[in-house]
């Protein structure tokens, strides 16, 4: 198994029959969704309903024959797992390179636990230090948003697809990329200002959310627990 599909295995350890489960999005996620659907498939696991995060994770679970639920049904949930973007040493994280940080932090917000998935690459000693913050927007004024994001201290741009168009979220939204040189000084200050934003609706800082990270590499993997 590749460092991915490792951490995803150690997450089905926490996963038990009969739990509502928040369903991730992303290429690690993936991973756990396929090993959920085949210990189901073999009967290792029974009756475990999902509420997916996006449109391409809920067609994923179909195809497995996972049942699936809302929010609106099943407003609490024993456990999410998710991948994410970068992780600091306190499991803060940046979240939404897999373009659903809009349903991901609804889904995982009802969950009594939210469990991330990643390799160590993930793991920097603050955020915004690997890659860029997403946000999300709405297209009314886009160009605005970004320009006003472009006043924090970041390089934004609008996210485009191949073609140009702007990617389109499961939400109708636009999606903006937010590259600071130096990394995001205060997580939860810059939390705060884009929450405040008109035309803002979420964005990819992930705060005082996480449960436990299981990291994969390649000398094994390992789980960080949030302090208590």
């Amino acid at each position: 198994m590749n460092l991915r599909q490792q951490a995803a295995s150690h997450a089905l350890t926490y996963v038990r029959s009969g739990m509502l489960l928040g369903l991730g999005t992303g290429s690690t996620t993936a991973h756990f969704i396929d090993m959920l659907g085949e210990r189901l498939q073999k009967g290792e696991l029974r009756d475990i309903v999902g509420v997916p995060t996006s449109e391409k994770t809920a067609a994923r679970a179909h195809a497995l024959g996972i049942s699936l639920t809302t929010l609106t049904d099943h407003p609490h949930l024993d456990l999410a797992v998710d991948g994410a973007d970068e992780v600091d040493p306190a499991l803060n994280l940046i979240k939404g390179l897999g373009r659903a940080l809009l349903r991901e932090k609804i889904v995982e917000t009802h969950a009594d636990r939210l469990l991330i998935i990643v390799d160590e690459s993930k793991l920097v000693p603050h955020l915004g230090s690997r890659g860029p913050l997403p946000v999300e927007i709405v297209p009314f004024g886009a160009t605005l948003h970004v320009r006003w994001l472009n006043t924090l201290g970041c390089r934004a741009e609008l996210w485009r697809e191949a073609d140009g168009a702007p990617i389109v979220t499961d939400n109708g939204n636009y999606l903006a990329r937010c590259w600071f040189p130096d990394g995001i000084a205060d997580p939860y200050a810059l939390a705060r200002v884009l929450a405040d934003r008109p035309g803002v609706v979420e964005h990819g800082l992930f705060l005082d959310m996480t449960s436990a990270v299981i990291v994969a590499s390649p000398q094994g993997t390992r789980v960080l627990e949030s302090a208590p």
